[in-house]
């Protein structure tokens, strides 16, 4: 794992729409996240001065993003965390490349160690 001081201050990773909604815990729950977790984990956001992006993993280690959209919507994502960039010009080349026909994308911003963590637990549950 790379040291904490080593790691860009953000990182940004290409999440692909499945869906929107008009609150953050009904977009966790349509990605299938259990009621009690989701609370939790936006409760957990409160401390941020403006959630605007909520990472959580789903079915054995999915990761999916949670992300205001400019319109004040909440869209449910999946994430990529392996294709995650130290630059907003990056990932939006790489979500350009994942995304298929009649998708959409988000770009999702979230602190580097988040994601850096995320990425770890999830090679290990493998």
């Amino acid at each position: 794992m790379t040291p904490a001081a080593r790691l860009p201050a953000r990182a940004y990773l290409p999440a692909i729409v499945r869906a929107e909604f008009d609150s953050a815990l009904d977009a966790l729950l349509a990605l299938t996240l259990p009621r009690g977790e989701a609370m939790d984990l936006l409760v957990a956001s409160w401390l941020s001065v403006a959630p605007d992006c909520l990472l959580a993993t789903i079915d054995g280690g999915r990761p999916v993003v949670v992300l205001r959209t400019t319109d004040g919507r909440w869209a449910a994502c999946n994430a990529f965390l392996h294709h995650s960039c130290s630059s907003h010009a990056d990932a939006e080349r790489r979500l350009r490349r994942l995304l298929r026909r009649r998708q959409r994308g988000y770009v999702a911003c979230l602190p580097a160690v988040v994601v850096a963590f995320a990425s770890e637990t999830i090679r290990a549950a493998d």
